[in-house]
């Protein structure tokens, strides 16, 4: 997979790199990636492959809505790889298992991830709104993403991993999304994380008073 480097989306992403809303900072992340692959991309992938053909050869689940069912199909575990790969290249410290990772993506459409953007974006869209003369943050959104995958041909995906296997969380975290515009064509994927952090949990702040008010009824019940 390579970088891939655009203004419009770097420009959205410095700007969620650190939002501080008061109680709240808001974090965002977008990248671009060529489905190319460079390095070890290939062994990688093929390392990916097996394991997915592994798992098809020991699982005994032929639901039509099984995660087995979607990984039959040649193109779905390329689409995959490409996925679990882009991870790999955003958080090359983290393990990503292909026989986990397919649980947790999960397709979805431009109004799904809107609804979602909408709710949970909405006071960073009000500070975009204020710091760009007006500018929508969706619509400059969906601009950066056509330019770069053109969202009419693109297919969308959600990862939604356990929390105890989520490498997106952090300390503090609120609520956390992910999301994947791959067009299979041009053969590009856009990841776009987007997360809420509490100030006072990521500062330790209610965690330390927690501890010393705890210290503190050990030290009332002890006679002096």
């Amino acid at each position: 997979m390579k970088y891939l480097e655009y203004t419009p989306l770097g420009r959205i992403s410095d700007f969620l790199s650190h939002l501080n809303l008061g109680g709240r900072t808001v974090k965002g992340c977008l990248e671009a990636y060529s489905c190319k692959h460079t390095g070890t991309d290939k062994r990688l992938s093929l390392s990916l492959e097996n394991e997915i053909l592994d798992y098809l050869g020991k699982s005994s689940d032929t639901d039509s809505s099984s995660p087995a069912e979607f990984l039959l199909s040649r193109s779905s575990r390329k689409t995959l790889i490409y996925l679990i790969l882009s991870l790999y290249h955003m958080y090359p410290d983290y393990d990503f298992s292909a026989v986990k990772a397919h649980q947790f993506f999960t397709e979805e459409c431009w109004d799904t991830f809107k609804q979602i953007f909408d709710t949970y974006m909405f006071e960073a869209s009000k500070e975009w709104t204020e710091a760009n003369e007006g500018s929508s943050l969706l619509d400059t959104l969906y601009k950066a993403l056509d330019e770069v995958v053109k969202l009419a041909d693109c297919e969308i995906y959600s990862y939604n991993p356990d929390s105890d296997a989520d490498p997106f969380l952090e300390r503090g975290a609120i609520w956390s999304f992910s999301f994947f515009f791959y067009n299979r064509k041009l053969k590009r994927v856009v990841n776009f994380r987007f997360c809420c952090l509490s100030n006072l949990l990521a500062d330790g702040f209610l965690i330390d008073n927690l501890s010393y008010e705890e210290d503190e009824e050990i030290f009332d019940d002890m006679d002096m």
